[in-house]
């Protein structure tokens, strides 16, 4: 399960042994991997036949169940929509949870308490920590406090600074940084990606978010970038041509798109659509920099509420509008 960019900060890690504190807050850019370092751990901790380095050996039981997210000495506690399911969604089925409640934690007090099952130690996964809403954050300070020997709890974030402070005082932090490009695309291009570069352009450079991206995925945004990019480019017929599309890959992409106007009026390319330079340059000269820049401010304001947004067809005419007054905008500079 580990990543190559990240072994040696796990060998690293799992040489300190019994040095190892009970609780690391695992933290890094979204899409790096964070996730898969912090199974990686928690395979190596519970292996049974681990090598001279304490890595796991990827063959005994133990392993197995953790493969199989089965062990008996593993938790994992993440929000209900993140958990698997082998049940179909049902069309009335109340929406999934987006964090971790309190209930979720609480239950991890028997399992903190009692022995492991494997004479082992045992391991608390937490993904994503941010996702703790207010008072479960405060049920799990309880358990940070003063657990059992052996006991670890991992902590995996990409806005560790939303955390309570006490929660991060707790912790030690492990640190994980992107991984250079030629890493990136060489493991991208085993994973079958037919075009790493436009890949991790799309993903801001994280590999495995880039590897996330299917063939639907693209031809949304080709969809997508061809409504806005059009001559004729109609924000309210857009918004039903797109009425299916998910509302963050809208955001996400005209953030992306209205970094590259600005972008492109500096210095001349583009960093997440290099595929659609052409259009962005086009695109840039109808709004001009300033109001551009303003315009991409307010998309990253709009992140705080794409999860959740009370009408997401009213959210997603207000977006395609908003776009068309940029590009209805005179230039700062220029004669109206």
């Amino acid at each position: 399960m580990s990543l190559p960019w990240h072994r040696s900060e796990l060998r690293r890690i799992l040489a300190e042994g019994a040095g190892l504190p009970h609780a690391l807050l695992i933290r890094g850019p979204a899409g790096i991997g964070k996730f898969e370092f912090a199974q990686a751990l928690a395979k190596a901790l519970l292996c049974e036949q681990s090598d001279g380095q304490g890595m796991a050996c990827g063959h005994c039981t133990a392993c197995d169940w953790v493969e199989q997210r089965s062990h008996p000495d593993l938790r994992l506690v993440q929000p209900e929509s993140l958990a698997e399911s082998e049940e179909e969604a049902g069309g009335d089925k109340k929406k999934a949870s987006v964090q971790i409640g309190v209930d979720q934690v609480r239950a991890l007090a028997e399992f903190v308490n009692l022995s492991s099952h494997r004479g082992r130690a045992k391991v608390i996964v937490v993904h994503p920590a941010e996702a703790l809403n207010p008072s479960a954050a405060n049920a799990l300070l309880k358990n940070l406090e003063e657990p059992p020997p052996a006991t670890y709890f991992l902590l995996v974030s990409h806005r560790w600074h939303q955390l309570l402070a006490t929660i991060k005082s707790r912790c030690r932090q492990v640190v994980l940084p992107l991984p250079d490009r030629e890493t990136a695309r060489a493991w991208l291009a085993e994973q079958g990606a037919s075009d790493p570069d436009l890949a991790l352009a799309q993903a801001g450079r994280a590999p495995v978010s880039a590897a996330r991206l299917n063939a639907e995925y693209w031809a949304q945004r080709s969809a997508f970038i061809g409504a806005i990019a059009s001559v004729d480019f109609d924000p309210l017929r857009s918004a039903e041509q797109l009425r299916d599309f998910a509302i963050p890959d809208v955001v996400k992409w005209l953030q992306q798109w209205s970094y590259d106007m600005v972008l492109h009026g500096s210095v001349g390319r583009a960093r997440y659509n290099p595929d659609f330079v052409d259009a962005i340059a086009r695109a840039a000269r109808r709004a001009g920099p300033l109001e551009t820049l303003r315009f991409h401010r307010q998309m990253l304001g709009w992140q705080r509420v794409i999860n959740h947004p009370l009408n997401p067809r009213l959210f997603l005419e207000q977006l395609l509008l908003s776009y068309a007054a940029l590009l209805r905008a005179t230039p700062a500079g220029q004669a109206a």
